[in-house]
């Protein structure tokens, strides 16, 4: 995470406000102070924290800039919990870049529900990341049909060409 996916994520960052391109945030957090708004999954497996805990916090070397949004969520797929889809339609917002982690869940989950709802994905490869290597990669292969996949060196070449 900090050696890959944290530095590509800064760059394309650096490169989507330049472009500007719109950033948006997920973080997860519960709502409540006793974890009830939680999906069953989080329930389950005891991912719990209040919006106000640092671990509900955006990392500092990818922090958000300006009024740039930031949305908490309470379930792996930021399209199930919050008002995202909503909120790309008032910006006009038909192709997203998802990159974070965990790859095999939170972006699994958001590439597979924007697909179903007509966006279309691009998903830099090497700015995601979760527990392992095989998990990275079986998931990318399980959501390729979902998406576009290219490497964040791609990506910026095309962000570059845009202005």
């Amino acid at each position: 995470m900090r050696g890959r996916a944290i530095p590509n994520m800064q760059k394309l960052l650096a490169a989507s406000r330049r472009a500007g391109i719109e950033v948006i945030y997920t973080v997860i957090a519960s709502l409540t102070q006793d974890g009830r708004d939680l999906s069953l999954d989080y329930k389950i497996s005891n991912m719990f924290c209040t919006k106000d805990s640092r671990d509900a916090q955006v990392l500092d070397e990818v922090a958000p800039q300006g009024d740039e949004i930031v949305l908490t969520k309470t379930s792996s797929s930021v399209f199930i919990s919050t008002n995202i889809h909503y909120i790309l339609g008032n910006l006009g917002i038909k192709q997203l870049i998802i990159a974070g982690a965990l790859t095999d869940q939170c972006v699994d989950s958001a590439v597979r529900d924007a697909c179903d709802l007509g966006y279309l994905v691009t998903v830099p490869t090497d700015a995601c990341a979760t527990q392992s290597r095989v998990r990275h990669e079986n998931s990318l292969a399980n959501n390729s049909g979902y998406c576009r996949q290219i490497t964040t060196q791609a990506l910026l070449a095309e962000i570059a060409s845009l202005g």
